[in-house]
């Protein structure tokens, strides 16, 4: 889905935009709009520069909870502003470094903003549901079970505070899922298990997953998540709105399909859960998203899988 329609913005900035999200972003914006000025903010503590290895931009490499953007922007026409940026590992428990990290930069970003004519999208999380099971709805109270949750919840605070004061402004937060695809080996071992299960099916081992495997979660392929980021951008209200597939499966079907492209027929190995905070269940009521964003997700497990394998899934 292209910004605008047919209108043409002229400035993008994309924080985090060499991480894994932001890269597939930054590069489908480029391909939307060619004649764009897109410039890119990451200090590459949760990213890697091959993600950017076509990319034309601008880039200025620092912490964006760090930077003066003014200095950068003042008296610069920005038409959306896509916060990305964080601490993307979950089992990170540092809880200054969490939340100063993800809070500060966040609202370096809305001071610098306001008052201006600036569209903002950022990335909230699924994890803001905590471990409840069920279906996860925005309007339903947060429980983080885990500081990075915690800082999330503050993200979305943070937004609905700085409406009441910029109300003719459009902000929207996306609670993204569980995301997979390209661009997300440089995350390591906070890598999707889709990544990291395909690692180890790659080496000829069984692939481990917690007991017994039927736990689901709401894997929602990469491609989706950029094109509702996009659209986002062009939401006529502000708004908090679930990015996942809507459609939660098991782990024990993600090994089946891994199975199933890679050729091979490895069982699970099944181990003991070490985490008290894990999401037993997550599934994105997305109604909300479709009915405001006007936009659909287009793969299914099966599909991103298929189109993961031969974007280089099994690549180091």
């Amino acid at each position: 889905m292209s910004l605008y329609g047919g209108e043409m913005a002229k400035h993008f900035v994309v924080t985090g935009g060499a991480g894994f999200i932001g890269s597939n972003l930054t590069l489908e914006l480029q391909k939307q709009h060619p004649d764009a000025d897109i410039t890119v903010i990451d200090d590459f503590r949760s990213a890697h520069f091959k993600n950017l290895e076509t990319y034309k931009g601008d880039l200025i490499a620092m912490d964006v909870g760090e930077i003066d953007l003014n200095y950068y922007f003042d008296k610069k026409k920005i038409d959306v502003v896509f916060h990305l940026a964080s601490i993307t590992d979950t089992t990170e428990h540092d809880q200054l470094f969490q939340a100063h990290d993800n809070i500060e930069g966040w609202r370096n970003v809305l001071d610098t903003f306001a008052g201006s004519k600036t569209r903002i999208v950022y990335a909230s999380s699924a994890a803001t549901y905590g471990i409840a099971t069920g279906i996860n709805k925005p309007e339903q109270t947060p429980r983080p079970a885990n500081i990075y949750a915690f800082t999330k919840v503050q993200l979305d605070n943070l937004a609905r505070r700085w409406l009441r004061e910029n109300s003719k402004q459009t902000i929207v937060g996306l609670r993204y899922f569980n995301v997979y695809g390209p661009r997300e080996a440089h995350k390591g071992a906070a890598a999707s298990m889709m990544y990291q299960l395909a690692q180890q099916m790659k080496k000829g081992q069984r692939p481990r997953i917690f007991k017994a495997g039927e736990q689901k979660r709401d894997f929602v392929y990469v491609a989706d998540i950029v094109s509702m980021t996009v659209a986002a951008a062009a939401a006529k209200k502000s708004g908090i709105y679930n990015a996942g597939s809507g459609e939660p499966r098991s782990f024990n079907e993600v090994v089946e399909n891994l199975n199933r492209v890679m050729g091979t027929k490895l069982a699970p190995d099944y181990i003991e859960n070490p985490y008290p905070f894990y999401q037993p269940h997550t599934q994105a009521d997305i109604s909300a998203t479709v009915e405001a964003l006007k936009v659909k997700p287009r793969f299914s497990l099966e599909k991103g899988i298929d189109d993961y394998f031969k974007s280089g899934l099994l690549a180091a």
